[in-house]
C-alpha cells in the first residue's frame, strides 16, 4: 500500500465537529470562533509533494506568512469542503475537478478567532497554477517524505500578544512554515507515522 493510499484509512472520512481539539494556545473552549477551512493539497506525483502559498505582504492578517489555500466560510459555501476548494481555486488556480478529498484532520483555533477544518485533498497532475496577486506571493512545493520526518520539525517558543507559545516549524529551502500550518503537518505525520514511504 502506497503513502497516498494509506490516507484514507488514516484519516477522518467524515469532517469532525467544529470543536477545534488543537489551537495557538491549545482548544480554549472560546465561543464564537469564525468557521473556516484550509485545502492541504498533496500533488499526486511520483514523490508526492505538499503545495504552499506565501501571503503577500500587503494582507491585513499574517502577511508574508506561509499557509495552506484557505479562509472563512461564505454564506454561498454548501459546507467548508466546499470553502477550502474554493479557496483553492481562488488563490492558486486548481479547480474542484483536479482535487480528490481524501479526509480530514483536527479542527485548529487560532489566536485570531477562527475554527478551522484541515481538508486533505488528493490533487492529479496536470493543472495550471495561478496566483491570485492580492493574495498571494509564492506559490511552492515541499516533498511529503521531508514534511513527514520528524526530525525536520522543530519546536519553538516565542511571545505572541503578551502570551509565551510553543509551536512547530519548519525550515525547507528559504522558506519558514510555523503556527497553524506547521500544526496541521505534524497532526498528518503523526497520523501517517508508520504507514509505508
Amino acid at each position: 500500500m502506497s503513502l497516498l493510499d494509506a490516507l484514507d484509512a488514516r484519516l477522518a472520512s467524515t469532517p469532525p465537529d467544529h470543536t477545534p481539539t488543537r489551537g495557538d494556545f491549545g482548544p480554549t473552549g472560546m465561543e464564537g470562533l469564525a468557521p473556516a477551512a484550509v485545502l492541504i493539497p498533496i500533488i499526486a506525483r511520483a514523490d508526492p509533494t505538499i503545495l504552499f502559498t506565501r501571503r503577500s505582504e500587503g494582507l491585513p492578517r499574517h502577511p508574508g506568512q506561509v499557509s495552506f489555500p484557505g479562509g472563512r466560510a461564505h454564506a454561498s459555501d454548501a459546507s467548508l469542503v466546499m470553502t477550502a476548494l474554493r479557496e483553492m481555486e481562488e488563490e492558486v488556480g486548481i479547480g474542484p475537478d483536479f482535487v480528490r478529498v481524501a479526509g480530514f484532520l483536527d479542527v485548529y483555533e487560532t489566536g485570531t478567532g477562527y475554527a478551522i477544518l484541515p481538508v486533505v485533498g488528493i490533487v492529479r497532475e496536470g493543472f495550471a497554477l495561478t496566483a491570485c496577486a492580492d493574495e498571494v506571493a509564492e506559490i511552492f512545493e515541499v516533498p511529503l517524505a521531508f514534511l513527514l520526518d520528524p526530525a525536520n520539525r522543530k519546536l519553538e517558543t516565542g511571545i505572541w500578544r503578551g502570551r509565551e507559545r510553543s509551536y512547530y516549524a519548519f525550515r525547507f529551502e528559504t522558506h519558514y512554515i510555523w503556527g497553524a500550518t506547521a500544526s496541521m503537518l505534524v497532526d498528518l505525520a503523526d497520523r501517517l507515522h508508520d504507514a509505508p514511504r
